[in-house]
Parts: structure tokens; C-alpha cells; sequence
């Protein structure tokens, strides 16, 4: 006969008088953790207790009790109570709920009792949060409550907001908290799930994956464009911010990107009306030109307005004590902070005198234009005073034409005295839509004139920073064209001296570090010659032997044409694949000579210069030479687009480049023979199923010429 299951009893309750009740040594809890004893005593006295303290009686050297109970399990609750009765918010004499155990061992009780506590799931508390929101409570009422700050709150409950689906994802364990925050970013619970689909099966789900999936389609509050228009305005004018709690996010997204544009429009477009007031012929608006947009226009000599007696007073002051601080901490090995900030506060006081409005003769604002457009800080940039070749001699026809890949948004009618600036906004052009096919084909055309504009400009920069590479290479010039008249190519230096014009469209280049060098040196050199041609020679003749060979490379460097320029029917005249060819071998041992490294000169590949223009191949190619295959697998499953985003993260300080981008490897270099005319082959690159052809060859007239 099977025996009874023997029943539990559970120890019973009662009410204690806390000044009945001691702290008992066999507490096993030592060490503080968790919530204050502070912030226990606020809860209890909003909440009273809501555990009992678990309590034996305390016996006397008769083994009897003596009235007393000891607290072994419990020992924070009573801290906490002992603190409101000190405070007097409670009574002594307060009853306490206790169960009162009488068998097994005191510290037994404590360790099971802080052993068997589970912390409350973090889904529970943010869907608490949001009950107790829904329920009246405000964010700050729930943080006193709940002893957290108003931050924590928030945070909280834009997890709450989350997809409920994800969230039951993430209850059982599917995926982590850091990626549930990253989904927070936006409260699209639609986008939400859709982007957890996609990342969960392909194993490419870190958080910053995840935020950089939800915020695709959105501008960051840093772009120069939100900066421009201030993120009050575009929210005044109904335009939502993506916000992430978790993580710095630089001001956040901008989800309306619309909107923005037409802001941004609007802004440069009433800018641009208020300079046309001072009368200019024309007005070109952009955003951002691309460098050179500037080339083949005359710029004003203006004079600068003069300097007061007041600001002339400020501005010595300020050299003063410029060179003051310089001077007491000349053999300091590091500046302190404050004088740090102290110069650099001088120094944009000083910028600011320098940058003072120029005066134009009214004549050539008749015929002269401005560029307008932002800056990469977001501030305004107004570029006066350049004049069309077009609109060098008086003009019949008042109307000036729109410049390049500009429409006109605004024109009124001519009167016969004076015109009104014809202002025009300008956009950049749509690349077409990339080949899909599995097969690496050669570079685009346009895209490899795009990489060698700028390697080019990078070359031009080095060399310019090499004066002795720059005098053999001028030598080498002047040595084809006075021994060697019949020669069919003189190099990569096209010396007139004229500066060949480099692709306006490629991506970058006028925010490049090449451009920014070669602009600031050509300023440099612009403000040191006199502006009188008679003079020059009296000038130059005055630098010593260093600034001569400065000048002569920077001269130099503006001749340098490494371009590739694809033969068609437009140019086959002037360009031969031969020409081409020798043009870029010579630019490699100009590139050799100077060191050129186009990491170094700030070359980044990216999605909108590479990655984004060659087909999925190629960019499984430059992952696998920079990576390796584990890295190509993770992948070669995306689309085009995600594909090309996350190459350019993985490529991110590897210092990958394009093959137009690398110094060539020489023949010798390459199998220890030097290449001759008949083994020289393209790169490979420019390599085609077809074979090459020299239009020349199939030209006998263009070879009798030569």
C-alpha cells in the first residue's frame, strides 16, 4: 500500500514591534549592492513593506526567548525601517510582518532567500513603464518613484515602442537588448519588422547594421544642408527628427529629406535675391559646386574695405597678445588648455578682420557673376566678382546664360538701362543604373576618368610639395620639345603652361584634401605676386633660390594631365590609345619619383566614388584583395546598394584603392625583364574580351601628319 505524501507546513506570521527586532550577525549579505538604503526607506514609506522580514526568537542562556527576534534574512528591509524611525516618519513601536522560523540554520535562510531573487525581465519593466505612463503617472513622476533618472525613463519607454512582435523576439531570447535599442531609432514598427527579416536570416545583424538599415532613406543632422537651415525651422515646418537614446547620434536623422531640399532652396534662393540687389549679372546657387566649376572664368581684383581705427586697434592688441602667450610658452612641450583655446580664439578674431567685404568697380559687377552655396560647416558661402569669357567685351544681349547643369527658377524682363541677375540653381546629374551580371567587366569609361581626376590632382599636389621631382620633370619637357621635336609625346606634363580640365562630375573631388592643398598654395602664391604682368619679372627675380623652385613646382604641378581620356569619335584626332598609354606610364614614374599615395592624399573608397558604380563583382573583388573570402561571404548575398554600403564599411582603414588609383608595377618589378613596345600591354583594368585597337593605325592620314 502505497505510503501518504507527507504534507509541508509553512512557519507562521505575525506582527512584530520593531523595537522587538535586532540585525542578525548571520546575514550573509556584506557587501552593498543595488538600490541605497536611502531609496528602500522612500519606497517603504510610499509603498509600506511589501516582503516580511523572515525572523527568529532570540534565546536566552536557558534556551528560552527573551522576548527579542534577530533578523537573519532581510537585513536591507530593516536598515531601511531603522532609517524612517530615526527620520521619525515611523513609530518604534510600528508592527512588522515577520514570518518567524524556528528550525534549520539562520544563515541557510539569508543565502536562499538572495539566491532564489530574479531580477525583473527588462521587457517587463519597459512594458511597466508604459502602464504606469498610460495610467496618469508623467516620465518625471515614474523616475522619483522608481529612483531612476527622467533619461532612463525615456530610454524605457521608446523600447516599449517597439514592434510587439520583436519584443516577444527578444523575450525569448531571439535576439539582445543592444539590438532591440538600435531598433528604437525610429517608431516605424513596420520598417521595424521588416529589417529584422532581413538581417535574421542573414546572420548581419549588429546594432549599427540595424541603424544604418532604419536610417537609409533619412540625412543626418550634421549634413551641411540641415546645418544650413537649422533643425528648429525644418521641425517648425513640419519636418520629423529620428532621435536615438542610445547611442550618440550627432543630432539624429532628418526623416523628411524633401522638405529639406526645399528649405534649403528657398534659403539660398532669397540669399541670392539679396545679392543680386548689389548688380550682378548672374547668379549661380548650389548646394555644394564641384571643383573647378570656377575654371576658365576671369576673377575680380577687389579692394578690400578699409580697416577702422577701431579694429585696427583690436587687431594689434590681439598680435600682441598672440605673440605675449606665444612667447611665454616657447619651451613649453605642451600647451595647457586654456592658453590652447586662448590662441585659437585670437586667431579666428584675427581670420574675421581678413575676411572683411571687397569693393568692385560698378563696371565690372555689370558683367561679372557669384557663386553661392554651403559650406562644410553649413555657413553661408558667397564667391564674388568672376567674369565669363562670353561677357568680357560689352554685351548687346544683356541676358547671361545658365551655367552648366543649371535651371533657371527665376528671371524678370529686361529694361533698357539695367538688367536683373539671372539667378540659377544648379543639380548634379543622375548616374545611370549599374550592370547586375556575375561577370567583372572592364571599369566604365567615366568612371576610370573619375578615379585618374583624382590621382591627378593628388599628383599635382605632391609634386608641387617636391620642387627638385618638378625641375627634372620640366627638364624632361623642354628636353623632348627642343631635342626631340619629332617626338610623339612629351609626358603627362602638358606645359604652356595650361592646367587641363578635370571631370566636374567626379564624386568628391572639390572637398578632396589634393583640392584643398592646391587651392590654399595657389592663394599663397597669388597674394605674393603683384598684379601687374610688367612686374612680375622684378618680383620673381627678388625671391630667393627656394621660393624660385617653389613657384616653378607649383607652376609644374598645375601642367600635370595623368586623365584617362577613352578614344571616340570626338577626339580620335588628338587621342591615340598610345598617347593614353604613354601619358599614364608616365605618370606613374612621376608618381613614383614624388612617392604619391593616394590613402595618404585622403582617398576613401566609398559608395558614391567606386563601390556604388561597378557591378557586384568588383566590389566582391576589392572585399576579397582587402579582407579575404570570410569577409566576402558575409556579403555576397546582398543587394547592389546594401552591398556597396557595407564594402565601404569593411573597406573602412585598409587602405584598398582602385586599380587607377595604385602605382604600377614596372617591368622590371614585375619578372625581372623590362616591358618593351611589343609585350606593353593596358592594365587590366581597361582590358576587354576585344582586342585593343591604336586608332592611329587605322588612321594613315593622322600618322602622316605626326
Amino acid at each position: 500500500m502505497a505510503s501518504a505524501v507527507q504534507k509541508i507546513k509553512l512557519s507562521s506570521s505575525r506582527d512584530i514591534p520593531f523595537n522587538k527586532l535586532v540585525l542578525s550577525q548571520s546575514n550573509v549579505r556584506r557587501v552593498k549592492a543595488g538600490m541605497s538604503i536611502e531609496q528602500l526607506a522612500e519606497s517603504i514609506a510610499l509603498r509600506t513593506l511589501l516582503q516580511s522580514l523572515s525572523v527568529r526568537a532570540v534565546l536566552d542562556e536557558d534556551g528560552k526567548e527573551n522576548g527579542m527576534f534577530e533578523v537573519p534574512a532581510g537585513g536591507r528591509r530593516y536598515r531601511a525601517l531603522e532609517l524612517l524611525v530615526k527620520q521619525k516618519r515611523m513609530s518604534k513601536t510600528q508592527p512588522v510582518p515577520c514570518v518567524v522560523r524556528d528550525d534549520g540554520l539562520a544563515e541557510d535562510d539569508s543565502l536562499a532567500e538572495n539566491d532564489e531573487r530574479i531580477g525583473l525581465h527588462p521587457l517587463d519593466q519597459f512594458r511597466t513603464f508604459k502602464l504606469l505612463l498610460d495610467g496618469g503617472m508623467s516620465e518625471q513622476d515614474i523616475a522619483a518613484r522608481h529612483f531612476v533618472s527622467p533619461a532612463i525613463v525615456k530610454q524605457r519607454l521608446r523600447l516599449a515602442s517597439v514592434s510587439p512582435k520583436l519584443q516577444e523576439v527578444y523575450a525569448e531570447d531571439g535576439m539582445t537588448l543592444e539590438q532591440l535599442m538600435a531598433f528604437s531609432v525610429t517608431a516605424d514598427q513596420a520598417r521595424q519588422e521588416q529589417v529584422w527579416e532581413n538581417v535574421s536570416n542573414s546572420g548581419y545583424d549588429e546594432p549599427y547594421q540595424i541603424r544604418r538599415m532604419l536610417t537609409e532613406n533619412t540625412v543626418r543632422a550634421s549634413d551641411r544642408r540641415a546645418q544650413f537651415i537649422g533643425l528648429d525651422a525644418y521641425e517648425q515646418a513640419g519636418g520629423s527628427i529620428l532621435r536615438d537614446l542610445f547611442e550618440q547620434d550627432d543630432g539624429g536623422w532628418l526623416q523628411d529629406v524633401s522638405l529639406l531640399d526645399r528649405l534649403v532652396t528657398d534659403k539660398l534662393k532669397a540669399q541670392a535675391e539679396t545679392v543680386a540687389a548689389e548688380g550682378w549679372k548672374w547668379i549661380a546657387v548650389a548646394v555644394n559646386f564641384p571643383y573647378g566649376h570656377n575654371d576658365g572664368l576671369r576673377e575680380l581684383d577687389g579692394i578690400p574695405v578699409d580697416l577702422t581705427d577701431d579694429e585696427r586697434t583690436s587687431i594689434d592688441a590681439l598680435r600682441a597678445e598672440y605673440d605675449k602667450l606665444e612667447a611665454d610658452y616657447a619651451e613649453a612641450d605642451e600647451l595647457p588648455d586654456e592658453i590652447d583655446q586662448r590662441l585659437g580664439e585670437i586667431e579666428a578674431a584675427l581670420s574675421t578682420f581678413d575676411a572683411r567685404p571687397v569693393i568692385y568697380d560698378p563696371a565690372d559687377i555689370t558683367r561679372a557673376g557669384v557663386f553661392i552655396s554651403i559650406d562644410d560647416d553649413g555657413a553661408l558661402s558667397v564667391d564674388r566678382g568672376y567674369v565669363r569669357p562670353e561677357d568680357e567685351a560689352p554685351a548687346v544681349d544683356t541676358t547671361a546664360g545658365s551655367a552648366d547643369g543649371a535651371d533657371t527658377l527665376d528671371r524678370d524682363e529686361e529694361s533698357a538701362s539695367v538688367s536683373r541677375a539671372v539667378i540659377t540653381v544648379g543639380g548634379a546629374p543622375a548616374e545611370p543604373d549599374d550592370d547586375e551580371d556575375d561577370a567583372i567587366k572592364p571599369l566604365p569609361d567615366r568612371l576610370i576618368t573619375d578615379l585618374t581626376a583624382h590621382r591627378t590632382l593628388a599628383l599635382r599636389d605632391a609634386l608641387a610639395a617636391h620642387p627638385p621631382v618638378a625641375f627634372v620633370a620640366v627638364l624632361h619637357n623642354f628636353v623632348l620639345a627642343t631635342f626631340y621635336r619629332f617626338a610623339s609625346s612629351s609626358g603627362c606634363l602638358e606645359i604652356a603652361v595650361r592646367s587641363p580640365t578635370l571631370p566636374a562630375q567626379a564624386p568628391g573631388l572639390n572637398d578632396s584634401a589634393s583640392a584643398k592643398a592646391m587651392d590654399a598654395r595657389h592663394d599663397a602664391w597669388k597674394a605674393r605676386l603683384p598684379k601687374e604682368d610688367d612686374s612680375v619679372w622684378d618680383v620673381l627675380v627678388a625671391f630667393d633660390a627656394t621660393e624660385q623652385a617653389s613657384l616653378l613646382a607649383h607652376c609644374a604641378a598645375l601642367s600635370v594631365n595623368a586623365l584617362y581620356e577613352p578614344a571616340n569619335r570626338y577626339n580620335e584626332g588628338r587621342v591615340s590609345a598610345n598617347a593614353v598609354r604613354r601619358r599614364l606610364d608616365h605618370a606613374d614614374v612621376l608618381a613614383r619619383a614624388v612617392g604619391l599615395d593616394m590613402v595618404a592624399a585622403g582617398w576613401k573608397t566609398g559608395v558614391d566614388n567606386y563601390l556604388g558604380r561597378v557591378t557586384k563583382p568588383r566590389i566582391l573583388e576589392a572585399v576579397r584583395e582587402a579582407k579575404g573570402e570570410q569577409s566576402v561571404q558575409l556579403i555576397d548575398h546582398l543587394k547592389k546598394g546594401d552591398m556597396a554600403r557595407e564594402a565601404e564599411r569593411l573597406l573602412e582603414g585598409t587602405g584598398w584603392l582602385p586599380e587607377p588609383l595604385r602605382l604600377a608595377v614596372t617591368g622590371n618589378d614585375a619578372d625581372g625583364a623590362p616591358a618593351t613596345a611589343e609585350t606593353e600591354a593596358l592594365p587590366e583594368f581597361l582590358a576587354d574580351d576585344e582586342e585593343q585597337v591604336d586608332l592611329d593605325d587605322d588612321r594613315p592620314d593622322v600618322s602622316a601628319a605626326e
